[in-house]
């Protein structure tokens, strides 16, 4: 089906100047974690990170700094080979996926993050299977938060743009009501409108009081809307700070975002 070219959004909800999350109670929080997809073969080294209730965490950094692996890791699908994943307090290191979706945890991958041949209403059936008595609260809820998903309910997910099934996959991990929500590179391929749109609505998922981590490459865009915000490198966490203070520190800038000028330009 021809996507249909939304008119501009408005610019997401400018970051508030949170002190780290030393001013929230952690609700996720990975402690010096070391993991990777082959035997003896480190992509993260170290790496800690945590998010608070209600806060929106971004996580930026060179290609190759371990940024998607670190997702993984704190969802199961990299194993953990030192370190601890805890939620809530309560050690979640090396739980299996499905375990977690239902601990609280929801996940959003970059790519084959929908069933294609689904419509978007079964692609939420899918999202509440391990409750499915909770559909109906949710997908109300959902169609709060997406209304055009409710209106195009019947589509085939396969059959939308890029764009329309990133908000299928973030609708769907939403269904089961998680407390914190990973997403990974959430504007991959997006036109400049739709990247726009899909970082308003994380915004709006955070608003309704959903804790996020999310991986972006625009790290700009992602310093403007996040509370707090960490850069990753050879696996580790090389710096942390507020949205605000890491677009202003010329380390980061001169390393991670290009030049002082180009950093300030909107």
């Amino acid at each position: 089906m021809t996507d249909t070219t939304p008119a501009p959004v408005a610019d997401p909800i400018e970051a508030a100047s949170a002190p780290p999350s030393g001013g929230r109670e952690a609700l996720l929080r990975a402690e010096e974690i070391v993991a990777g997809y082959l035997p003896g073969v480190n992509i993260l080294n170290g790496c800690s990170i945590e998010v608070g209730k209600g806060e929106l965490v971004g996580i930026i950094g060179p290609n190759g700094a371990g940024k998607s692996t670190l997702l993984k890791a704190l969802f199961g699908l990299v194993p953990v080979r030192s370190g601890r994943v805890t939620l809530g307090g309560q050690d979640i290191t090396g739980l299996r996926a499905n375990r977690l979706v239902a601990r609280g945890v929801g996940f959003v991958p970059q790519t084959n993050n929908v069933f294609p041949s689904l419509s978007v209403e079964e692609n939420m059936r899918m999202g509440v299977f391990l409750r499915p008595r909770a559909f109906a609260e949710r997908w109300a809820f959902i169609a709060d938060l997406f209304p055009t998903l409710y209106d195009r309910r019947a589509q085939r997910a396969g059959a939308m743009s890029g764009g329309e099934r990133q908000m299928v996959a973030m609708a769907r991990a939403l269904m089961m009501n998680p407390s914190v929500l990973l997403l990974d590179e959430p504007s991959a391929g997006l036109s400049p409108v739709r990247q726009d749109e899909t970082f308003l609505r994380t915004r709006m998922i955070n608003k309704s009081g959903v804790s996020v981590i999310m991986v972006e490459q625009n790290a700009r865009r992602c310093l403007q809307i996040c509370d707090r915000a960490y850069v990753l490198d050879q696996g580790k966490d090389a710096y942390t700070g507020t949205g605000r203070q890491l677009q202003a520190d010329p380390k980061v800038v001169s390393l991670y975002l290009g030049t002082l000028a180009e950093s300030a330009t909107p």
